[in-house]
């Protein structure tokens, strides 16, 4: 099992924590991993983008010329897709772009998706991530003293409304918990910073 440091908030090491190979030393899938990334990016789609047929555009309903005689092409409408203002040929409808992952493949991605992090000495755990005040200078020394100047994933066991507050308006940093934690977000930041209770709780849950 591989063991990691465990520092503060002021960037002191306080101890180390041993990690469960099924979930932070598992074989990295990268298939997989895409899978889940492609279906959560799909769900962020609205898909409510729309362009109108011949039939649905106005005008168009007199013949604009005779058939014959006139030397030109056979046309009935103005409206038709090669005249301006005509409709569209394969014009896009709502549609939804959701696509379904299998749970063991979402499962299999998470693992990956951890592992990699501790592969490239990207995760780092804290003791114990609390900010009474909700002030951004207390989120701002912490990610100072743990040494991430870029994108940053703060995970807490439960849903901290006063870490989310302190966080909200620094660049590229960004909040969850462990029951809304997804592949995307973890592979998207530079730093994974997760609290100690929450690591405990990822394993429980992704520990087969």
């Amino acid at each position: 099992m591989a063991n990691v440091k465990v520092f503060n908030m002021q960037g002191a090491q306080v101890g180390e924590l041993e990690l469960n190979d099924e979930v932070f030393g598992a074989d990295i899938h990268v298939p997989a991993m895409h899978a889940v990334v492609r279906a959560y990016l799909n769900a962020q789609r609205q898909g409510t983008q729309a362009a109108r047929t011949r039939t649905e555009v106005r005008g168009g309903g007199r013949k604009i010329y005779r058939q014959k005689g006139t030397g030109n092409a056979r046309h009935h409408g103005r409206r038709a897709p090669q005249f301006t203002h005509g409709g569209v040929v394969f014009a896009p409808k709502p549609r939804s772009y959701r696509i379904e992952v299998p749970r063991k493949v979402r499962r299999l991605a998470m693992k990956s998706a951890l592992t990699s992090k501790v592969n490239e000495s990207e995760l780092i755990v804290v003791d114990k991530i609390e900010m009474a005040q909700g002030k951004t200078k207390s989120c701002v020394s912490m990610l100072k003293a743990l040494g991430c100047d870029k994108k940053a994933l703060i995970v807490t066991k439960d849903a901290e409304p006063m870490v989310v507050r302190a966080s909200n308006n620094i660049q590229g940093v960004k909040t969850t918990f462990v029951g809304s934690l997804n592949v995307y977000d973890i592979l998207n930041c530079d730093k994974l910073i997760v609290a100690q209770d929450a690591v405990k709780r990822v394993e429980e849950v992704y520990a087969e």
